[in-house]
């Protein structure tokens, strides 16, 4: 029996095939799909898979095609931090309205002075 993949979402659907169809176009600038095949360490159907942005194959081989590719460096930046509107906005919807000072001895002694 063959292996399925649940569902996935309509805009992740449309992603993976975007990131497969720039695998397929960057590596035709390049290299043969064999060559590709061989240097990422997997198959020539694979590879198919890969370019079609099946969900069923590994991150770990479209990374390494990405690497073969000289484009890795964009994967480090798909879920990084200072991207994250929602994330950022979140963080500045959780910081406190008013911010006092830490209070010194010195102000503590002048509000003991003061009437």
């Amino acid at each position: 029996m063959p292996r399925t993949t649940p569902p996935l979402p309509l805009a992740v659907q449309r992603a993976l095939r975007k990131l497969g169809a720039d695998i397929r176009d960057a590596r035709r600038r390049r290299i043969t799909a064999s060559v590709l095949a061989q240097r990422v360490m997997t198959s020539h159907v694979t590879l198919a898979k890969v370019e079609r942005g099946d969900p069923s194959v590994s991150i770990a081989v479209y990374a390494t095609a990405l690497f073969c590719l000289g484009m890795v460096d964009r994967l480090g930046e798909l879920a990084d931090a200072s991207m994250d509107e929602v994330g950022l906005a979140l963080d500045e919807e959780r910081l406190p309205q008013r911010v006092r000072g830490r209070r010194t001895e010195a102000s503590v002694r002048k509000s003991k002075s003061s009437p």
